[in-house]
């Protein structure tokens, strides 16, 4: 089969797939939209006052289409429209999130042309609508689009770090990968390339995987499978992550690609310090009286302190405390053995359990916000001893310190708690090199769905001492601890 022949067969297949994928979305939206049309035209119309008399047929539409375009929106940003990518309960709740701001973002327009408070009982019946349909709909669409689309086969090239990390990664997604066979780069990358082609004509394969291996190596096999049409998925090393953002230039008659020492324009830092500081004074007023009740609570369970403080660092590793409301027992580290909080971790209280979930142990840290100690986003301020631990294993571990501290960032809305500290800093350079107001605006409404998402919250698992992996530095694992870590409060 010729090259030519295999690109024309994957273009048609992709576009085919691509097709189908916004064919079943686009039908989830028309459901949705449906419920809300019939619910305009029989309840909530008839609560607008002036205006309901020129709104007329047009009226009727304008109002539906901005309803609709509102959660289109939503759900493209909340992954609602990522069927066959995403997990099926991970897809459910993305959509029902994206619909919930979408109504509650409806219901205050209508409230507005109502020049009064809608009654919400009828809103919160949709939305009940909504929901019922999202997961009928949706569990049927991801069967339809699996029984039409299957696992996709992969080989793995891998070096000599052990690949069960990357085969897990892959394992946890059956529905979408499967790796049916690796081999070693020391079999040479003529060979392997010989055996890529072959395999793949044959259909034992339709795609490839390139782990640990060296770039010289890698890029012989990625250009090989690029000029035979073979579909490459690729783990990115640091250097990649940070050409990510580089900026294209044409002085020459040759592409240039520049990356720059990464500094905010005067202007972008005007407007992100504004934001943080409007942003963090609204949500204070707002959470005043949960902050207020979460301290009684956690003083009446065991009259301990109601603050957890640590120093951290920010910016070009300047230190500040950072403030949490405290979620562990007092003596939660009395053998000075710093350590992960795991599933089910008996250290946590139960009002700690409780605030922990709800994301009620962070609010303190809008203080540090205000104080200009932190931003909201940015990478997820360590402790001065990690950082130099971790450094010893990834002298690049420093590179995310080139902006200031944020109360979420990168890694927590694409990542998860037991993320490895390698993962966390390829996630956090992905922001750095691609910082725009427009990427901080869009990691602040994606935070509200991580929120509720159990994965972010969970912590490691029992055996896991540290959020370092084995392949990175065993002799060095026990030593090195997690930024999320609670240890001894410093009051």
């Amino acid at each position: 089969m010729s090259a030519k022949t295999n690109e024309e067969k994957l273009r048609t297949m992709e576009s085919f797939k691509r097709l189908i994928n916004l064919s079943l979305s686009a039908i989830c939206l028309a459901l949705e939209i449906g419920i809300f049309a019939y619910n305009w035209l029989v309840h909530f119309q008839y609560s607008v006052v002036e205006p309901l008399r020129y709104f007329y047929f047009r009226g009727h539409v304008m109002e539906v289409a901005i309803y609709g375009v509102i959660l289109w929106m939503l759900s493209t940003m909340y992954g609602g429209m990522r069927l066959g990518y995403l997990k099926n309960v991970e897809l459910i709740f993305s959509q029902v999130f994206a619909t919930l701001i979408a109504n509650i973002i409806i219901y205050a327009e209508l409230s507005i042309m109502a020049l009064q408070l809608f009654v919400p009982k009828i809103f919160l019946l949709m939305m009940l609508e909504q929901t019922i349909v999202i997961i009928i709909y949706i569990n049927i669409a991801n069967r339809v689009y699996r029984s039409l689309f299957p696992p996709r086969k992969l080989l793995l090239i891998h070096g000599d770090r052990p690949i069960q990390d990357i085969c897990s990664k892959f394992e946890s997604r059956k529905d979408k990968y499967k790796i049916v066979a690796s081999v070693h780069i020391n079999k040479g990358v003529r060979r392997i390339c010989q055996d890529i082609s072959k395999a793949y004509e044959n259909g034992e394969y339709n795609a490839v995987v390139i782990g640990d291996i060296s770039v010289e190596e890698r890029n012989l096999i990625l250009k090989y499978c690029y000029a035979h049409s073979i579909r490459v998925y690729v783990m990115p090393k640091i250097p990649d992550v940070i050409m990510m953002g580089a900026e294209e230039l044409h002085v020459f008659d040759t592409p240039l690609l520049l990356t720059r020492e990464y500094n905010l324009t005067m202007e972008q830092r005007f407007i992100k310090r504004s934001m943080d500081i409007i942003c963090a004074l609204i949500l204070l007023i707002i959470a005043s009286p949960f902050m207020l009740l979460t301290a009684l609570a956690i003083k009446l369970y065991d009259g301990g302190p109601i603050l957890y403080k640590q120093i951290r660092c920010t910016k070009d590793q300047r230190e500040f405390y950072i403030m949490k409301f405290r979620s562990m027992r007092t003596d939660a580290e009395n053998d000075g053995v710093a350590r992960l909080a795991q599933k089910n971790d008996d250290r946590i209280t139960p009002v700690g359990k409780f605030i922990r979930k709800c994301r009620l142990d962070e609010l303190p840290q809008l203080i540090n916000i205000l104080k200009g100690d932190m931003s909201f986003i940015g990478p997820r301020p360590e402790r001065p001893e990690i950082i130099a631990q971790y450094v010893e294993v990834m002298p690049e571990f420093t590179y995310r310190m080139k902006v200031k501290a944020g109360l979420a960032g990168f890694a927590q809305v694409y990542g998860k708690y037991n993320t490895s500290p390698y993962d966390k800093l390829k996630l956090d350079l992905t922001y750095i090199e691609n910082y725009s107001l427009w990427l901080d605006l869009k990691l602040m409404l994606l935070t509200l769905k991580i929120l509720f998402w159990p994965d972010s919250t969970e912590g490691v698992e029992s055996e896991q001492v540290t959020a370092f992996r084995a392949e990175y530095s065993p002799s060095q694992e026990n030593n090195i601890v997690d930024s999320e870590d609670e240890g001894t409060e410093s009051n």
